[in-house]
């Protein structure tokens, strides 16, 4: 048996390069790809174009290594941290998830000028070496490394690819893992006894090579049937079949040969005119010398670089019994893009052996097909899985392709990086999309990381979740309905100039219709008022105080000044608002004496669904909610807030509230705040200009449910929302391939128009039956808890009983 460091084609690892033992030198980059289903038809170009610019700008000779690394993993729940009922069911029911990792790595290597290319017919596995003088020199090093700066250079300015060289402890690791195909760090015996076997892995090798068994087309991208629609096809990279997409552990190598133009073209020359010669005897020489003639026209007319191209995947698993399982589903991935799948058996181990890192320039040259620069990027994989946010603060979605956990960051880390600039949000979903399942797990998420949340709702559905956080849940009832004083100040607290601006366009609300004007005197007035009222030393403010001030002393304020009627008609104000004055119908409204201070409640639901149809109540309790949120707003310094409104905006635009809404979400952005607006239908949206105006244009996140009962008049909506192309793909491509066996609906989110994706929404059991609205399971679990004494008691016992 050989050791392996005997035959190692490696002399050494230093200064962050390998130095193979033919003089070789090579160095690595780890890569930071775009996420898959992520790029349009333009980024894949943008793509494609900046590798091949790359390509031009290596020298003849340099080999191009690409590795990319799909290897099975599990999701590991962290049980360390301290966590609520929702969020540790969260992770034992993700744990152990399986994905596939993917890691992708770009190796340049720089062979010394007299080194000879190998064919299938010679192999370095068994041969000694010594190293060329050249490649010991200093200067070959650095101009090498020159070269491939420009080229990292160019790839990082496309702003799609990140890219970092490994360092020298890095590059032992990675070639570790090469020859173990694994990064646990165990160490595997070789065996090319019959084909490749590494340890306990079996494995199989499929190449591309011969040009009769390549595409007839290629390109930067292809169309990904599972996700388009008649209104649009789905881009994904043009190899992602031998990506993400193949569902077995596996590296697909792509190597690049860049070749001497020159030498190509006098190499090809000759052979065009052995061909011609040989024309009359054959009609395939005549087409083989036609096909060649064409081929040094466009290389020498269109400056384009030749370069031999080669591909394979090594796919493996540690059942033999599956091993032709592995090669099926190799083997399809390779012809849904037209490619002829070849096994390599008897060369299988000479391929292995040039990927070993820093190796490749011991690759069989016979093993390669002559292309042109461009259509060779194509066969580059070009993608990867979705990644965490680096944020601390996100909530938790899917992973679109597996289901995989992924921390998600809509506010802050977006923020940071000049993304959006406010953090409000806009979500638009069908009746039945899932729309307050998500609006749940999203308030879920932000109440867990301390924002405090305040929730307008017209429909039940956030009742459950507000008892399971210890939240107040205020609902509408004849015999106790819901009181507000916005006039309160806690002890210490100072009316403030945003304090008294809100109670302004409070009132301003109460008492102008939606067609009336607001004279620039009225404002005054009515700060004057507000000034006077808070200067006046009161044991409890409330509206009633407020009122009797106007009545009694402003009244007199306002004759000493000598302002006239028709500069600010206090007789109709008062008259306009005496309804909320005590003895009126509303006069507990604006009045409370309990629970005025709402401030330290992180978690409050408003459930206005009895009065949802009343044209007076249900736009004035609405705004005074509101206000409590700008109250919050203005005290918490450095602490999150949310207010979302569901469905209740439609009250508030249709009595004139465009300047309270505009106000409400500007105000949001100053004071680290989220304003949230949630409607159900297209038409709400297109028949409301404040929609239009205030909300879609001060909301940089907006997020879609499945509008695919939209999507012939998806037109309206995209121009409505500024979604770009590719975000209407992204939209219209939701809940149609969805994983069979797995409960879960889509979601789209887009980030200012910048960065778009789809996840998963998918949850334990435990927080489907705190979030979910149907009828029959809300019912299940009220009745559980009345008889266990807790929702969560209740949540548990059924959870249990499903399993």
């Amino acid at each position: 048996m050989k050791e392996l460091q005997d035959i190692l084609p490696l002399y050494a690892v230093e200064q962050d390069m390998i130095l193979s033992k033919m003089g070789d030198i090579t160095l690595v980059y780890r890569l930071d790809l775009p996420e898959i289903f992520t790029l349009s038809n333009a980024d894949y170009e943008n793509l494609h174009q900046s590798w091949v610019r790359a390509i031009k700008l290596l020298p003849a000779g340099t080999v191009l290594h690409k590795q990319d690394w799909f290897m099975s993993a599990l999701f590991l729940g962290d049980f360390e941290k301290e966590q609520d009922f929702l969020s540790r069911s969260s992770e034992r029911f993700f744990h152990e998830r399986p994905y596939f990792k993917h890691q992708s790595y770009l190796m340049l290597t720089l062979p010394p000028k007299d080194r000879k290319r190998v064919n299938a017919y010679f192999s370095s596995l068994l041969k000694k070496h010594i190293v060329p003088a050249q490649t010991l020199d200093p200067a070959f090093a650095k101009s090498f490394e020159s070269v491939c700066s420009q080229f990292i250079k160019v790839l990082v300015d496309s702003e799609l690819i990140g890219c970092k060289r490994l360092e020298t402890e890095e590059l032992g690791v990675f070639i570790d893992q090469y020859l173990s195909l694994g990064d646990d760090g165990i160490c595997r015996d070789l065996d090319f006894s019959e084909g490749v076997k590494v340890g306990e892995k079996h494995c199989v090798l499929f190449s591309m090579a011969d040009l009769a068994h390549f595409p007839s087309h290629c390109g930067s991208r292809i169309s990904y049937d599972r996700y388009s629609t008649e209104a649009g096809q789905f881009p994904i990279g043009f190899v992602s079949a031998l990506g993400q997409l193949l569902p077995t552990d596996h590296i697909y190598h792509q190597y690049l040969f860049i070749e001497d133009a020159a030498e190509v073209a006098r190499q090809l020359e000759k052979r065009k005119l052995r061909f011609q010669s040989l024309s009359l005897y054959a009609r395939e020489n005549q087409l083989a010398k036609d096909a060649t003639e064409q081929f040094l026209h466009d290389m020498t007319g269109g400056q384009r670089q030749p370069v031999r191209f080669h591909g394979n995947l090594i796919a493996w698993t540690k059942d033999k019994d599956d091993l032709q399982e592995v090669r099926n589903r190799c083997s399809a991935a390779l012809a849904s893009l037209d490619i002829t799948p070849k096994i390599e058996t008897l060369g299988a181990p000479q391929i292995f052996w040039a990927g070993i890192p820093g190796n490749a320039a011991d690759f069989p040259i016979n093993e390669t097909a002559l292309l042109f620069a461009e259509q060779a990027a194509c066969f580059l994989h070009s993608e990867t899985q979705y990644q965490d946010s680096v944020s601390p603060f996100g909530i938790r979605l899917g992973d679109r392709l597996t289901g995989r956990p992924i921390h998600v960051d809509l506010s802050d880390e977006p923020m940071r990086r000049g993304i959006i600039t406010n953090r409000n949000k806009l979500i638009i979903g069908p009746s039945g999309t899932g729309k307050s399942f998500l609006t749940n797990h999203v308030l879920h998420g932000y109440h867990a990381q301390a924002t405090h949340v305040v929730m307008v709702d017209v429909g039940h559905s956030y009742k459950s979740l507000c008892t399971l956080v210890g939240g107040y849940y205020f609902t509408y009832a004849e015999d106790d309905p819901i009181r507000f004083n916005p006039f309160y100040l806690a002890e210490g607290q100072l009316a403030d100039s945003e304090k008294k601006e809100s109670i302004k366009t409070l009132l301003v609300t109460l008492w102008k219709k939606e067609d009336e004007s607001f004279r620039r005197s009225e404002y005054v007035a009515l700060s004057n008022a507000l000034q006077g009222y808070y200067e006046k030393p009161v044991t409890f403010r409330c509206f009633d105080g407020f009122y009797e001030y106007l009545r009694d002393e402003f009244s007199l304020q306002l004759k000493r000044d000598g302002v006239q009627e028709k500069d600010f008609d206090l007789s109709n104000f008062l008259y306009v608002l005496r309804p909320y004055y005590k003895g009126g119908e509303y006069d507990y409204l604006l009045n409370a004496t309990e629970q005025v201070d709402l401030l330290h409640q992180p978690f409050i639901v408003f459930e206005l669904d009895n009065i949802k149809d009343h044209p007076i109540l249900f736009p004035v309790v609405t705004i005074v909610i509101m206000e409590v949120f700008i109250a919050k707003m203005r005290r918490l310094k450095g602490v999150r807030k949310m207010i979302l409104i569901e469905e209740a905006w439609k009250a508030i635009t249709r009595h004139g509230m465009a300047e309270y809404i505009k106000y409400l979400f500007k105000t949001a952005r100053k004071h680290f705040g989220e304003a949230v607006v949630i409607t159900q239908e297209i038409e709400d949206i297109l028949g409301s200009e404040i929609i239009k105006q205030t909300i879609v244009a001060n909301a940089d996140c907006k997020i879609l449910l499945d509008q695919s009962k939209y999507e012939q008049r998806f037109d309206e909506l995209q121009h409505l929302l500024g979604l770009t192309d590719k975000e209407r793909v992204q939209v219209l491509s939701m809940n149609r391939a969805n994983e069979a066996g797995r409960q879960y609906k889509e979601v789209f989110i887009s980030l200012g128009s910048r960065i778009s994706k789809v996840y998963r929404v998918e949850v334990s059991p435990e927080e489907y039956l705190a979030y979910t609205t149907e009828e029959k399971e809300k019912i299940r679990v009220v009745q559980m808890a009345e008889s266990l004494g807790s929702v969560e008691a209740a949540i548990q016992k059924l959870t249990n009983e499903k399993r």
